[in-house]
Formats: C-alpha cells, sequence, structure tokens
C-alpha cells in the first residue's frame, strides 16, 4: 500500500481505510531496530492496538542478500495472514513504482500463489514535486519519462537529446551524489532555468527551487529533477 513521499496528508482514504482495518501493520527498515519512512509517514493513522512488523530490507546491491530479504518478509506477511491477521504492508510513495515492496508482492507470489493480495497506490513525489512547485508536468500530447537519474554525464546527455526530439518530459529520480555533475551539463545545455529541483518532497523540510538556485554539492537521496525542454505550440 503506497503512503505517497512524505506528508501524511497525501495518504488516500483508500489508504487510511486500510491501516484502519488492519490487525498487524508491516513496514519496511533498512536496519534493525529502525523506525522506517514509510511508518513515519503513516505514523497519525496508525492506532495502538494494531502490531507492528517490521520487515528488514536493506539497502545493499548483493543479488542474494536481497533475494533473501524478499522471501523472508514474503513469509512473514504469509504467517500473519495464516493466523487469521489482516496485514497492511506500508510503501514510501506508490507501491508500484520502483518500490522494494514490489519484490516483496513478486516473492509472495512465488513462495504463496494461493495469498490474496490487493494494491492500493499510492501518490509519487513527482507528481507531489509537480503540484507543490506549481510545475504541469505534461500538457496535450507532451510525453512523460521518469526513470532514475543515469549513472554518467554522457548517458544523461544523450537522454536529453532523446527527450528534446521526442517531446518528453523529463522526471529523473535518485538525484543525490550525482547532482555535482548533472548541474553543469544542464548549464551547458541552456536548461538549468526550466528545471525544477525537489528535495524530500512531502516533508517538513521540503525545498523545491529552480535548478538555477541550487549550488553544486551532493544532494540528498530523496531528490529529483524535473525537465521541460520546450512547450507545446498551443498555450492560453
Amino acid at each position: 500500500m503506497g503512503v505517497g513521499p512524505g506528508d501524511p496528508d497525501l495518504l488516500t482514504v483508500a489508504a487510511v481505510r486500510a491501516i484502519a482495518a488492519a490487525d498487524t501493520v508491516a513496514y519496511p527498515v533498512a536496519r534493525e531496530g529502525a523506525e522506517g519512512m514509510a511508518a513515519t509517514i503513516a505514523r497519525p493513522w496508525l492506532h495502538q492496538h494494531q502490531q507492528h512488523l517490521p520487515l528488514l530490507l536493506p539497502m545493499v546491491e548483493d543479488p542474494a542478500t536481497l533475494r533473501a530479504a524478499w522471501g523472508l518478509a514474503a513469509d512473514r506477511l504469509a504467517a500473519e495472514r495464516a493466523a487469521g491477521r489482516r496485514v497492511v504492508l506500508l510503501c514510501e510513495g506508490d507501491v508500484s513504482l520502483f518500490a522494494s515492496a514490489s519484490y516483496v508482492l513478486l516473492a509472495l507470489q512465488q513462495r504463496h500463489p494461493a495469498l490474496e493480495v490487493q494494491l492500493i497506490p499510492g501518490i509519487t513525489s513527482v507528481a507531489a514535486a509537480a503540484a507543490a512547485g506549481a510545475w504541469p508536468l505534461a500538457l496535450q500530447r507532451q510525453g512523460l519519462l521518469l526513470l532514475p537519474t543515469p549513472e554518467t554525464a554522457a548517458e544523461l546527455d544523450q537522454l536529453l537529446a532523446q527527450a528534446a526530439s521526442g517531446g518528453w518530459v523529463l522526471a529523473l529520480l535518485k538525484l543525490g551524489r550525482r547532482w555535482p555533475w548533472v548541474r553543469p551539463l544542464l548549464e551547458q545545455r541552456g536548461l538549468l532555468e526550466q528545471a525544477l529541483f525537489a528535495m524530500r518532497v512531502g516533508w517538513p523540510d521540503q525545498q523545491l527551487l529552480p535548478a538555477t538556485e541550487v549550488a553544486v554539492r551532493d544532494a540528498p537521496y530523496f531528490s529529483l529533477l524535473l525537465i521541460r525542454q520546450a512547450w507545446p505550440g498551443v498555450l492560453p
């Protein structure tokens, strides 16, 4: 179940109702003892009678470690259901978009195929940033391309050229440490003034700025860019 990017008020009515009906609230944590961002977002909607179930989903790159964590999380969720408890799994943002919950879902489908699962979508950081910045994501026949920020300047340069040719708006997630080389590339292409930089969307320290106002330094992991290279031909 998606709980949105950070603001508890951005949970959908469906999400709030699902939480209220749950006996067990599960949520991912990156390390033992942590609260987890999804649980922090949903905290105002949790109830004292509910059991909390943190699921360790470490932020590592080793495939075997990740698969083992997803499988264990799926087994723990299935055990809760087998005991007759109603369970929700909280997920930051949207449950289907670059989400750890997607891997847990796949593990559930593989290991417990008879278990019934319902997905509740959530507001994405991209949609929340565009709304907060009064920045239309796409107009008329424009395309919208949403993906993690490329790893190299050459890849991003090629992507920007393709987007310009196709009339796409770019939404680049997980900007973070890449910003020091992304900014000069955008400046070289004359795109800084047309790009919106968003950091920690939905959280109390949220920042939305024209990219021209963001210095060359590492940005937080939860940063994104919205880049429009051209406007459609028909505007008010």
